[in-house]
């Protein structure tokens, strides 16, 4: 972004950070005699106002509020890592298990709302805006340090778009399954290809990825967060059902430990830490979603509001889904409830749950993969901005339906969509690469660029109390990312070798 000299900066409108157009006002009172040139250049002005990456906030009339910033919030938080949680409560027990949930939903709360205060610099209610991920770090820290945030915060949202064709396709074949159990019982060999599933989703996502930005994903958005709640709440309802008509598994506030050796219980223990505090984490796309919000009231209050609903929303589901699965499987708990290794009946009511989580995941996909579509826009608006093939928007209407189409966001999401959905189908373990991806990813993106920004903005001084307390939360969880990455790794080196290259059969 072009910076402004010490004049312009004192000039600029605080709701649009833009400079005040003042040559249209200066043309009409000096220039009676040049009405042409006036008007050519109120055209050229209308024009720069007008371009799709000029302002950040072009439409302040259709500005987003808390709930559409909360429903972005639960889409990512509650996905379907929600039903693998019983599995990890049965790793760590009663005791570490609830503790983690609690622990990790602080930490991101705390973290998140420090990140709130980034997006406008030096006042956070006042000062610039900072729209990306990448361009509050690099406002706050300098140097290249953006450049390693940009490699966490993109690569992982890549990856976690392969893992959603993966998964809603296994959720595909689950339904397939219980129709084939239904039929033939459960000894019956029912098995289903994933690949033209996939193939049927990539070209899904290809439409709805056509839909430009946040601004406009707010009812999809609604929708998959709906769906959430549904097969969140399916999975909690069966696992009540089960325990309250007396078939409840042994359980233990230590985790279950018979049948497994000491390594064992270590790997599976590191894995689901690392599982409940991925699961807990949407910071990488908290910024791009603080950037939907109106100007009034300010965003970052409204932001902090939304994070509140948004992890108090997560909490009481992954408690709810943890608790009762893991006292209705016990240490027989499966990695997730709701396909085909977890309950098996009613057929119906499965079936259901399953839809929900496929219409919950090709949304969400979109609200994940919104930061990666727009950084790589605008970094080819700024490039070529005299491009309209980048640039021109392209009116179009269906019957009462009015849209526009960009050429290049046209064929660049296209491209995008249809390499992860090629990479889903030649690589179906790659749930467990992005566990080691989510590892990696969680301490820097989480808690380290939030703390070190605090710690820039509010001139905290080295080796003081609250120097030292920002500093020791930080290494607890870059050392949980170390552990979670630990397992993964072991789960990776597992996984490979089960596989073959668009081969994989659910």
């Amino acid at each position: 972004m072009r910076e402004l000299n010490t004049n312009q900066a004192q000039q600029l409108n605080p709701e649009t950070n833009h400079l005040p157009t003042t040559d249209h006002h200066h043309c009409q009172s000096t220039c009676v005699n040049t009405h042409h040139s006036c008007k050519n250049k109120t055209r050229g002005n209308q024009k720069r106002v007008n371009h799709p990456f000029a302002d950040p906030k072009p439409d302040l009339k259709k500005r987003r509020t808390v709930w559409t910033a909360s429903a972005h919030i639960i889409n990512a938080v509650i996905g379907t890592g929600v039903l693998s949680l019983p599995w990890a409560m049965s790793q760590m027990g009663w005791g570490l298990g609830i503790s983690c949930i609690f622990i990790f939903a602080g930490v991101t709360l705390y973290t998140s709302n420090l990140l709130a205060d980034c997006y406008r610099s030096p006042d956070p209610v006042t000062g610039k805006r900072n729209t990306t991920y990448m361009e509050a770090v690099k406002t706050h820290l300098g140097g290249k340090q953006h450049v390693f945030c940009g490699l966490v915060q993109y690569g992982n949202l890549a990856g976690f778009t392969i893992g959603f064709i993966i998964t809603t396709s296994t959720s595909i074949v689950t339904i397939l399954k219980n129709n084939c159990f239904r039929k033939n019982g459960f000894e019956a060999p029912c098995r289903f290809s994933n690949n033209p599933y996939m193939i049927g989703i990539g070209i899904i996502e290809i439409i709805l990825s056509q839909i430009p930005n946040f601004h406009k994903l707010s009812v999809l958005s609604i929708i998959a967060a709906s769906m959430a709640f549904g097969y969140a709440s399916i999975g909690v309802g069966l696992s009540l059902t089960t325990v309250i008509q007396g078939n409840v598994k042994s359980t233990s506030f230590s985790g279950s430990n018979k049948g497994r050796s000491s390594a064992d219980i270590a790997w599976n223990i590191l894995v689901a830490i690392g599982d409940i505090a991925l699961a807990s984490a949407y910071t990488q796309i908290a910024v791009d979603i603080q950037d939907s919000l109106k100007s009034s009231p300010p965003e970052n209050k409204v932001m902090k509001r939304a994070n509140m609903i948004g992890i108090f929303t997560m909490t009481i589901f992954f408690l709810l889904n943890a608790c009762a699965g893991y006292a209705a499987f016990g240490s027989n708990t499966p990695g997730n409830i709701l396909m085909s290794s977890g309950f098996h009946k009613p057929f119906w009511l499965l079936e259901l749950a399953n839809v929900f989580i496929i219409v919950h995941l090709l949304g969400a996909f979109q609200v994940i993969v919104q930061p990666l579509f727009r950084i790589v826009e605008m970094l080819a608006a700024q490039k070529w901005p005299d491009s309209s093939f980048i640039t021109r928007e392209i009116p179009m209407k269906i019957g009462q339906i009015k849209y526009t189409i960009n050429l290049f966001r046209l064929v660049w999401r296209t491209t995008f969509v249809v390499v992860v959905t090629v990479l889903a189908m030649a690589m179906p373990f790659f749930n467990d690469m992005i566990a080691l991806l989510g590892a990696l990813g969680f301490w820097p993106s989480v808690v380290y660029f939030p703390v070190e920004m605090y710690i820039v903005r509010q001139k905290i001084r080295k080796g003081t109390f609250r120097w030292f307390g920002l500093q020791t939360l930080s290494l607890f969880c870059l050392l949980v990312s170390l552990a979670a990455a630990i397992g993964a790794i072991h789960g990776l080196s597992q996984a490979i070798g089960k596989y073959k290259p668009f081969m994989y059969k659910a």
